[in-house]
């Protein structure tokens, strides 16, 4: 079985605020900086609703059978549109496990809200059993399946007050973590043009995610410690061959923890 860690990154969809608010002839950055502030007159919060979130990067790790890959979907100048249907275009071709932190929370309903709007299509992704049997009682929509592993909702056993954030769970564990960038330098970064640091933020982000999602396997049984021992010996060499420098600083940092 294939197994799939997905992560996305979004930024502030300031046409559809302009039309939302009324706010034509502001730039980009001040539409943005006037739906914040809505938002937080309205409930107090940072996070602007999700249908209002925009796809700028989804990157993933996909282990199949004999391999072990890290990407972003895309390239540098690919619509949101074609982002989200090559994402669901892989669901619909290899039928993953997928993996996420908060994405039943957060990437999910964005991903499913945008490739509304967008007309994208994803039947796989909806599937529970009327065309395929085994999805009837494992699909990708029930929160109590594992075909959708969502580890920040499974590891706090589906409460809220037991939630922690990606970065804190993978300080515990002795893994890097951010690394010096968050999603709160996002949109400042999409400003300056610099989508390529966005996708390397977003790979960090699913690597961590994957070597929880290691540990969690290990936790479970999925994985004696022989074998988890192997997977993380296979991300080694991954990063160490890669050429990216965005890698090379996740093994160093992951090797020499402070």
């Amino acid at each position: 079985m294939n197994t799939l860690v997905f992560d996305i990154e979004t930024v502030p969809d300031v046409a559809f605020g302009r039309r939302l608010y009324g706010l034509e002839g502001l730039s980009d950055d001040e539409v943005a900086k006037a739906m914040f502030t809505l938002r937080r007159q309205g409930s107090g919060g940072e996070l602007l609703p999700l249908p209002q979130q925009r796809v700028v990067a989804i990157s993933c790790v996909l282990r199949s059978r004999d391999d072990l890959r890290v990407w972003s979907l895309g390239d540098l100048s690919s619509p949101e549109a074609e982002l989200i249907q090559r994402f669901f275009d892989g669901v619909e071709r290899f039928s993953p496990i997928l993996v996420s932190w908060n994405g039943s929370g957060f990437d999910v309903p964005v991903l499913t809200y945008r490739a509304l709007a967008a007309g994208v299509q994803a039947p796989r992704f909806w599937e529970t059993g009327d065309e395929d049997s085994s999805f009837r009682y494992n699909n990708y929509l029930s929160r109590y399946h594992w075909r959708h592993t969502d580890l920040m909702d499974v590891l706090s056993a589906f409460q809220g007050r037991g939630r922690v954030s990606l970065s804190d769970m993978a300080s515990l564990l002795g893994l890097p973590g951010k690394l010096g960038f968050d999603g709160s330098q996002v949109w400042d970064a999409w400003l300056g043009g610099n989508i390529a640091g966005i996708r390397r933020y977003c790979e960090t982000d699913v690597l961590n995610t994957w070597l929880i999602y290691l540990r969690f396997a290990l936790l479970r049984g999925e994985l004696s410690r022989e074998e988890h021992a192997a997977e993380l010996e296979r991300v080694r060499a991954l990063l160490r061959d890669s050429g990216e420098p965005h890698f090379a600083q996740f093994l160093e940092a992951w090797e020499s923890p402070a």
